[in-house]
């Protein structure tokens, strides 16, 4: 990765991280289908919610056949985060239209979003139009691609739990974050690792008295403030 910010760097910087979405997709295919859902329906999920952790929550609430209401709020609670995420990129797009910043947040996932927060570390904190959005299409069609090719092998695998493929979403985002500790040169290292723990602290004494996606976000939020102060 270098500071080039044209859409043909957008591609190339994106591309390693695209085995995480290949891998995870696929995943989320097999089990898909497992849980009785068609490789037309798979396919929409993909391309219209395309957003993993709550893809795998619909396919095991519709296994179980919980209401659309819960459904939904599942999601958008599984989902919030990417709110605290796509506000934190805005500002770099603020000469940008509306168009491109609804673009932009419309495809915005955890991937992308780790890779443009590594991409400023080598831009002096200075973001594209182009670039992220030749990283978030990309990213979205391979996802999508993913999805339908795993729905396809998930009639060839009985047990797809015995593979630790229900597992492949955790695993990505351990990746993640260990690319953000290695490659952020910004915050020091101990201040991250600060942060993780007093998320993780937090997290912990919130699920003992609410829900687990609403436990994830109050721990998330309480971490982003945390960060703030301890920087200040």
């Amino acid at each position: 990765m270098n500071a080039d910010l044209s859409f043909r760097a957008g591609i190339k910087d994106v591309v390693p991280t695209l085995f995480g979405y290949i891998g995870v997709g696929l995943a989320f295919g097999v089990i898909g289908h497992t849980s009785h859902l068609s490789i037309l329906v798979i396919a929409f999920m993909s391309l219209w919610v395309y957003a993993g952790a709550s893809q795998f929550i619909i396919a095991n609430m519709l296994l179980v056949h919980d209401p659309i209401s819960a459904i939904a709020v599942s999601t958008f609670l599984v989902n919030s985060r990417m709110i605290l995420m796509s506000t934190t990129l805005a500002q770099y797009f603020r000469k940008d239209s509306m168009l491109n910043n609804i673009g932009i947040a419309l495809l915005t996932t955890d991937e992308t979003f780790a890779l443009a927060m590594n991409k400023l570390n080598r831009t002096k904190q200075q973001l594209s139009a182009k670039w992220q959005h030749a990283a978030n299409l990309l990213a979205y069609a391979t996802w999508a691609v993913a999805t339908v090719v795993g729905a396809w092998l998930g009639s060839l695998i009985e047990s797809p739990e015995k593979l630790g493929l229900d597992f492949a979403l955790v695993a990505m985002f351990i990746g993640l974050v260990y690319l953000q500790l290695i490659s952020d040169k910004s915050i020091k290292f101990a201040v991250q690792l600060l942060v993780m723990l007093f998320v993780a602290i937090c997290l912990y004494f919130a699920m003992a008295v609410m829900p687990g996606n609403m436990a994830v976000l109050l721990a998330t939020v309480l971490g982003c403030l945390f960060g703030m102060v301890i920087e200040k």
